[in-house]
Parts: C-alpha cells; sequence; structure tokens
C-alpha cells in the first residue's frame, strides 16, 4: 500500500513538472511595437511624445514592458516622410501615430492594413484619409484640428488685441495638404471682418528668411502663422522676426507663447498626443479604426504673453 501511494506521489510530481515545463516553454505572446512619425525635431517632439507616454501609461501600458514606442523623426523635411513610414511598416508596428496631415498622408500610402491614429490633422476629409468624420473606413482615424469658425475668432481677437490692423500676413506651409484649407478659411474671415490678407508661403526651414524680407515689404500691421509642424519646429524664429518689426502676431499652438509669442489660440497639442493613446488602445484590444469616429476638438485655449511688448 504504502509502496503504491509512494507510485501515485512520484507518477503526480513527474506529471506536474512536465506541465510546468510545457507552459514555460510556450512563446509568451509579442510585445506590440507602436510606431510615432512626426513632422517635428526630436528635440522638439519628445516634450509632445511624453505626452503620449502618459496617456499610455493611463490606459495600462508600461514602456519596455507590455509597449514598445518607435519614433522616427521628419525634422520639418516633408519628403523625408516616405522612407519613415516605410521603415515602420517593415517593423511590422501594431499601430502608427503621425502628427500631422502629412505624416499621416505618407503612412496611409505606405500601409492599408496596419491602422492609423491622426494625432493631429488638418481636413481628413478634404485630403482622403477617411470618408467621414462619424465614420472613417479604411485603417485611419484619430484627431483632427479642424473646429468650426476657429479661424474667423482667430483673426477677431488679433483685431481685439491690436485695434490698428486692417492689413494681416498669413505666413504658411505649402507643402502641407491641410494649409490650403486653412489659408481659405482666414481669408474668408479676413474679408468678413474687413480685413486685407497678405499669403506668404514656404516649402522648407531654407525658405523662412526669404518669406520674412517678402513679410516686411509688405508692412502688414499683424501677422498669423498656420498650423504647420514645419512652423513649429521653427517658431522661435518666427517669433524673434515678429518681435524684430514689433508685429503683432497671433500663433496656433501655445509653444509659440511659451517661445516669447503674443498671442496663441486653439486646441492643445499636447492634449491631443495624450488623447491619441485612447485610440491606440482601443485598437490594441480589437477595435477598427474604421469604427471609431475621428475626434474634433471639445477644448480650445486662449494664451496671452503678458511680457509681450509691442
Amino acid at each position: 500500500m504504502q509502496r503504491h501511494a509512494v507510485g501515485l506521489l512520484v507518477t503526480l510530481t513527474l506529471g506536474l513538472l512536465m506541465v510546468l515545463r510545457a507552459v514555460e516553454a510556450q512563446p509568451s505572446a509579442p510585445v506590440p511595437r507602436i510606431g510615432l512619425l512626426s513632422i517635428l525635431s526630436s528635440a522638439v517632439g519628445q516634450a509632445k511624445a511624453e505626452s503620449f507616454r502618459q496617456g499610455l501609461r493611463e490606459a495600462g501600458y508600461i514602456e519596455g514592458q507590455n509597449i514598445l514606442i518607435e519614433s522616427r523623426w521628419a525634422d520639418g523635411h516633408r519628403e523625408r516622410f516616405a522612407e519613415l513610414a516605410a521603415d515602420l511598416v517593415r517593423m511590422q508596428v501594431a499601430v502608427i501615430g503621425a502628427d500631422s496631415t502629412p505624416a499621416a498622408l505618407a503612412a496611409q500610402q505606405a500601409t492599408h492594413t496596419i491602422p492609423i491614429v491622426m494625432i493631429t490633422s488638418g481636413d481628413p476629409v478634404a485630403v482622403g484619409l477617411v470618408a467621414s468624420l462619424a465614420r472613417p473606413g479604411g485603417n485611419v482615424t484619430g484627431l483632427t484640428f479642424q473646429a468650426p469658425q476657429l479661424s474667423g475668432k482667430r483673426l477677431e481677437l488679433l483685431k481685439e488685441a491690436a485695434s490698428q490692423t486692417t492689413r494681416v500676413a498669413v505666413l504658411w506651409n505649402a507643402t502641407n495638404p491641410a494649409a490650403a484649407g486653412f489659408l481659405g478659411e482666414t481669408e474668408a474671415a479676413a474679408h468678413a471682418l474687413g480685413l486685407q490678407v497678405h499669403t506668404v508661403a514656404v516649402r522648407s526651414p531654407a525658405d523662412l528668411d526669404r518669406a520674412f524680407e517678402a513679410i516686411a515689404s509688405a508692412q502688414p500691421s499683424a501677422l498669423i502663422t498656420l498650423a504647420d509642424g514645419m512652423l513649429l519646429d521653427n517658431r522661435r524664429r518666427i517669433v524673434a522676426f515678429a518681435a524684430q518689426r514689433r508685429l503683432p502676431a497671433l500663433f496656433p499652438d501655445r509653444d509659440f507663447a511659451e517661445a516669447g509669442g503674443l498671442m496663441t489660440y486653439g486646441p492643445n497639442l499636447a492634449a491631443n498626443f495624450r488623447r491619441a493613446a485612447y485610440y491606440v488602445d482601443r485598437i490594441l484590444k480589437g477595435a477598427q479604426p474604421a469604427d471609431l469616429p475621428v475626434e474634433q476638438p471639445m477644448k480650445l485655449e486662449l494664451i496671452i504673453n503678458r511680457h509681450y511688448r509691442v
């Protein structure tokens, strides 16, 4: 009887060891990689990326443990996007976060299967990123900076802050597919307010000095910069020019005010990066981008730099 009990115990022990070894031998689930495709430089974009990581942490993801992030920075050069997006596709990332319209378009051209989350975009319907805001279709969803009457409100605020404003210079990036829509809205709003508009286009950071000369020659009474990652990356040069010319200026993102600019009005870009993590989480848990509505700004912030002197 004792021998039978001992034999049974040995058999059970060996069986348990075999089960444990089989469990250990099973491959663990791969850690998903999230691609981050940015128009910004690494130096500027890291703070925004930290907001993205914060949103992921709030959703239960810890970088290096249950998620990995692969960042690709274009340094303001849109022509680099095709290569950077293709690199993320080759890595077989689970989701691509794109922080601008050009970034999202490059990612869309690189893949029709990997989900793409727009961290910011202009009018995603107009440029073909989604079929509609409510039902995006395809593999793209996320957030847009598009908001009704935003351009008109910016001009109204600028006119209130500088009552002598009659002619406004508008600095914009002609390589950004979203910029044309923003420009049209700005020109229409200016006409309604009785303001003249002088538009100055750039295509790269190398064009900025020439653009500054063109603005100075036009002698505007105020300046507006349209939303664009390359211009954001070069905000200190733009703010310094406006201050040198003593031009009241309104910018689209709070980073311009932190760099010394007079006023900013628009969505909080860092908040968009944080919110984008919600979409990543939903997608990793099985949601389809086609079924996740695109969000428009729910909160706009006005920042006035009290230290600015015109």
